[in-house]
């Protein structure tokens, strides 16, 4: 199993204003309304060290060099696999992480414009290998999901970058979904918050009942 050897991977990914931090807290307590053994994270971040990462690298005061934007993120996602992703699918837990390595081919690669390969295998060097069973993207127009991130106050330095940085970003998450359809599902973030929280568990249900299934074999 990608996941590793008993535990399930899920995460969720998106443009800016696509409404994930609302979809995964539904998730999660749907999921431990079922006594799922769950592990909830998110990127950057994730540890202590990544936390830490995570205050540099959204920032709206600094300005950070494309590579070392993509260094900085590598090394939190490093941390973060190695002192919670690996350990809780070792131990057999349900991980819900708020974006992992997709992001960073969106964001770093098609953003940035950096060079796709170098970054497909600093992902594979940091993540060790493990790859979400299921992606969820959260799709959304930037022009739409902006003007959502307008209405809650101070943007941070991605939110802040301009209208082609995330038409780009947005490119970069279909592109990813639709060479691999089948650990992917696309999601319209733009329908009410209840309607998407049902599209996303008619993609979850199966995937974990597969799972339940195969740990009680």
């Amino acid at each position: 199993m990608s996941a590793g050897p008993t535990g399930l991977f899920l995460a969720f990914e998106g443009p800016e204003g696509s409404g994930k931090s609302s979809q995964v807290a539904r998730l999660v307590e749907r999921l431990r309304s079922e006594g799922v053994d769950l592990v909830v994270t998110r990127e950057p971040g994730g540890s202590p060290a990544g936390e830490r990462i995570r205050d540099v690298l959204l920032d709206p005061l600094l300005r950070l060099d494309p590579l070392g934007e993509l260094l900085l993120y590598s090394a939190a996602r490093s941390q973060h696999v190695v002192e919670r992703i690996a350990p809780a699918l070792a131990a057999g837990a349900l991980v819900l992480t708020d974006r992992f390595s997709a992001a960073t081919v969106a964001y770093q690669g098609y953003g940035r414009a950096l060079d796709l390969s170098f970054v497909h295998e600093l992902n594979a060097r940091v993540t060790l290998g493990h790859r979400p069973r299921l992606t969820l993207l959260l799709d959304i127009a930037p022009e739409v999901g902006l003007a959502r991130v307008a209405t809650r106050g101070a943007a941070d330095r991605l939110e802040r970058a301009d209208l082609a940085f995330h038409r780009r970003v947005r490119t970069g998450f279909l592109s990813q979904a639709e060479s691999d359809g089948e650990r992917w599902r696309v999601i319209d973030a733009d329908a009410d918050e209840a309607s998407v929280a049902a599209a996303v568990w008619e993609a979850v249900e199966p995937v974990l009942r597969a799972w339940q299934r195969a740990r009680l074999a």
